[in-house]
C-alpha cells in the first residue's frame, strides 16, 4: 500500500468514491454467501441514490434501516447518505416500541427493513405519514421488495451541492440516564473520523480484514464508511455469536475486528478458544465500557500482542484516544496495571484536556472532567440547543467522563460523572472498585453502584459475575477489596449474578442494576 494523504476537503461520499475507484475489483463486503466489490458496493448504492430521487426523496430527509448487519442493509446505508439523506440508525435489539417512538421523534422518509421485522416496520409506515418509500430487503412483505423496487423504481439522478455542515446521521445516545438523544453527525465529522482511521491503518502496509459482528447500527457502521479509505475487506456477521466469531478469525485470516469488553469476555470463555490459529489478527479492538485488566492479560495470552484500546463516544465517535497493541508493553513486557488501565492518548484528530467545574485546564495527574476538540466533535443534539450548551463549554465538550492526563499524555478514564458514588460524604469511583473485583481469581466481571442508603447516602454495592467452578464468597471479595482499595471504596454488599442487563450495544446497564437494587432503601 502507498503511503498518501487523505484530502479533508472532499466529502465523505467523494472519498469513499475514490476508494471504491481504487480498490475497484478487490472484495468489500462479504456476507454469507455474498460478496461485492469496491466497484460493485458503488454501483449498487448509486443504484438505491437513483431510486430514491425518483420516489421524492431529497437532501436532508431522513431514511432509516430496520436489520441485523448484513451487506445489503450497508449499501442501503450508503444509497441514503449518496442521495443526501440522513442515515437514522436503528438498532432492531430494541424493544419495538423504543424503535417506534425514535422514528416518530425524529421523522423518516424512507424505511428499509428484513422480514423479520416487517410487522413493526408495517406499525412505523401506518403512524408515519410522511414515508415515502418502504422496502424490504430481503423478501417481498406487501411491498417492494429490494430488486424489485430497484428494478421498478424512477431512475433520478440526485444532484446538490455537499458541504461540510451537512447531516450524515443522527445515532441516539444509549439512553441510560433517560430518554435518548439524537446527535447530529455530519459531513465535517465523518470525514475526520476517515482521517483518524485512515492515520491509524495507512502506516500498517497491508490491507485489513475487518471482521463486523458488533451492531452496524453504531461504531461498527461508522467503522465499514470509515475503513473503506484503506480498501478493507468487511466480512460481516449478522450478530456476536463466540463460537462464529471464533471460527470466522481463523477461516478467513481476519486481521482486525471491535466488540465491547462483555463480547470479549464471552470469547474468552469459550471452552475450544485456544484451537484456532490468531496469527492473522494485527488489531483487537475493545471500547465502549472499561475492561477488566484480569481480561485483557487473558486475551493477550490467548491472541497475541493484539489489543488495542479506544475511547470515544457517540458525541465523538471512535478517536477521542487510542492505545494501540505495541504501547500495552514495555521493554517487551506486557505493562504494569498503571498503564494498561489507560485508555491510550489523543489522535490525529482529537484534542484532550482535564477541566474543572469552570472548564478551565487542570494540572497534570489532577481528576475532573474530560473535554475534547476536533473535527469529530458532533455538531450537537438534533433539534435540542438546550442539552446541546450543556455539554459545550468555553469551546470544549464536554464527554460526562471524570480522568486525569499522566506525564506521558496517557488519559485514564476514573468513572463517569453519573456512576460516581457518595457514601459517608466520600468520592467513591464504580470503576475503580470494578477494576479491584475483577482482578480476583474466580471473578469473570463485577458491576458497582449505588444504592441509596438512610446512613451512608449511598452504600457500594457490587453485582458479581463468578466463572464456573468459582466457589468465592461474598465477604471473601470485601476482604479482598478493603486491602487492595480501602474500607471506604470497599463494597459493603456483594451479590452475585448469572448475567448483567446489557444495552442494546453490549454494555452493562447500569440504569436497569439500579432500578433492580435500589427499590427499597437499605438500613
Amino acid at each position: 500500500m502507498n503511503i498518501r494523504q487523505l484530502s479533508m476537503e472532499k466529502p465523505l461520499i467523494e472519498l469513499i468514491d475514490e476508494a471504491c475507484e481504487r480498490y475497484a475489483d478487490d472484495i468489500c463486503l462479504q456476507y454469507k454467501d455474498e460478496k461485492y466489490t469496491y466497484a460493485e458496493v458503488r454501483q449498487e448504492s448509486i443504484k438505491v441514490a437513483q431510486g430514491l430521487a425518483g420516489e421524492g426523496f431529497r437532501k436532508g430527509m431522513h431514511g432509516a434501516i430496520y436489520s441485523l448487519n448484513s451487506a445489503r442493509a450497508f449499501i442501503v446505508t450508503l444509497g441514503i447518505i449518496r442521495a443526501g439523506g440522513v442515515w437514522l440508525p436503528i438498532n432492531p435489539r430494541n424493544s419495538d416500541e423504543d424503535n417506534i417512538r425514535i422514528i416518530k421523534r425524529f421523522g423518516c422518509q424512507a424505511l428499509f427493513y428484513q422480514y423479520a421485522f416487517s410487522g413493526v416496520a408495517r406499525s412505523m409506515c401506518n403512524s408515519l405519514e410522511d414515508i415515502k418509500v418502504s422496502v424490504c430487503l430481503d423478501q417481498e412483505a406487501g411491498c417492494p421488495g429490494y430488486e424489485t423496487w430497484l428494478k421498478d423504481s424512477i431512475k433520478e439522478e440526485p444532484t446538490f451541492e455537499r458541504t461540510p455542515q451537512d447531516i450524515v446521521s443522527i445515532p441516539m445516545t444509549g439512553g441510560t440516564t433517560g430518554e435518548p438523544k439524537g446527535v447530529v453527525l455530519s459531513d465535517r465529522n465523518f470525514r475526520y473520523m476517515m482521517k483518524g482511521s485512515f492515520d491509524t491503518l495507512v502506516v500498517r502496509g497491508e490491507q485489513p480484514v475487518q471482521l463486523c459482528a458488533a451492531p452496524m447500527t453504531h461504531g461498527g457502521g461508522r467503522a465499514v464508511l470509515c475503513f473503506m479509505s484503506v480498501g478493507a475487506r468487511f466480512v460481516v456477521l449478522d450478530r456476536v455469536d463466540p463460537q462464529e466469531v471464533l471460527q470466522t478469525i481463523h477461516r478467513e485470516r481476519v486481521s482486525d475486528l471491535f466488540l465491547p469488553p462483555t463480547a470479549i469476555y464471552a470469547l474468552l470463555a469459550q471452552p475450544n478458544v485456544r484451537d484456532f490459529d490468531y496469527s492473522c489478527l494485527r488489531e483487537v479492538t475493545y471500547a465502549s465500557a472499561p475492561m477488566s485488566q484480569t481480561q485483557l492479560r487473558l486475551a493477550v495470552e490467548v491472541f497475541g500482542p493484539v489489543m488495542q484500546g479506544v475511547f470515544g463516544q457517540t458525541e465523538c465517535p471512535m478517536h477521542i484516544t487510542r492505545f494501540p497493541p505495541e504501547e500495552h508493553f514495555i521493554n517487551g513486557e506486557l505493562a504494569p496495571e498503571s498503564r494498561l488501565k489507560s485508555v491510550g492518548r489523543v489522535t490525529t484528530v482529537s484534542e484532550v484536556a482535564i477541566l474543572d467545574d469552570d472548564c478551565e485546564e487542570l494540572p497534570i495527574g489532577e481528576l475532573g472532567e474530560i473535554g475534547v476538540k476536533g473535527g469529530i466533535v458532533a455538531e450537537g443534539y438534533y433539534q435540542d440547543p438546550e442539552e446541546t450548551a450543556k455539554i459545550r463549554k468555553n469551546g470544549w465538550h464536554l464527554t460526562g467522563d471524570i480522568g486525569y492526563l499522566d506525564a506521558d499524555g496517557y488519559l485514564f478514564i476514573v468513572d463517569r460523572k453519573k456512576d460516581m458514588i457518595i457514601s459517608g460524604g466520600f468520592n467513591v469511583y464504580s470503576s475503580e472498585v470494578e477494576q479491584a473485583i475483577a482482578t480476583l481469581e474466580g471473578v469473570t466481571c463485577a458491576a458497582v453502584i449505588g444504592v441509596p442508603h438512610e446512613h451512608w447516602g449511598e452504600e457500594v454495592t457490587a453485582l458479581v459475575q463468578r466463572s464456573e467452578g468459582s466457589v468465592i464468597t461474598s465477604e471473601e471479595i470485601i476482604v479482598a477489596c478493603k486491602k487492595k482499595i480501602g474500607g471506604v471504596k470497599a463494597p459493603k454488599r456483594v451479590e452475585f449474578v448469572v448475567d448483567f442487563p446489557k444495552t442494546p450495544i453490549g454494555k452493562i446497564d447500569k440504569k436497569a442494576l439500579k432500578s433492580r437494587y435500589s427499590v427499597e432503601v437499605i438500613s
